[in-house]
């Protein structure tokens, strides 16, 4: 029996940057997109009725960011592992966005290369961080 897909909800501002994550997780095995938002307070609403196993959540966006909505997410529903996805290099991003409650962080620069991993690794409960 094969194992149950990791249910992912991308969550990005930037409609080419959420077709390229789509994309390119949708051609994992054991990965799954159920959904997209568009900004923080979509993010909530969608966390709240998919019940992903992973939130991919960018940090900067309109009407409510990512660690606020990652702050939400996480207190709402602890069995909702966030992934923060930055533009941002700066370190102090990453501590942000684990006082917030984030499992993991990874900046866009890195994405092609660690997004797959990260994903797997903190649906397992673990956390992930690439940040200079």
């Amino acid at each position: 029996m094969a194992a149950a897909a990791i249910r992912v909800l991308v969550v990005d501002d930037d409609p080419l940057f959420r077709e390229a994550i789509s994309a390119l997780l949708e051609r994992q095995e054991g990965i799954c997109v159920v959904g997209f938002a568009v900004n923080g307070e979509e993010a909530v609403e969608q966390a709240a009725l998919l019940h992903p196993d992973v939130v991919t959540m960018d940090v900067d966006m309109p009407i409510m960011d990512g660690v606020e909505a990652t702050r939400w997410i996480s207190e709402a529903l602890p069995d909702v592992r966030v992934l923060l996805v930055s533009a941002s290099i700066y370190a102090e991003r990453a501590d942000t966005a684990r006082a917030a409650g984030a499992v993991g962080y990874i900046t866009k620069s890195h994405v092609s290369e660690t997004l797959v991993d990260a994903i797997v690794t903190v649906a397992r409960g673990e956390t992930y961080v690439v940040a200079p």
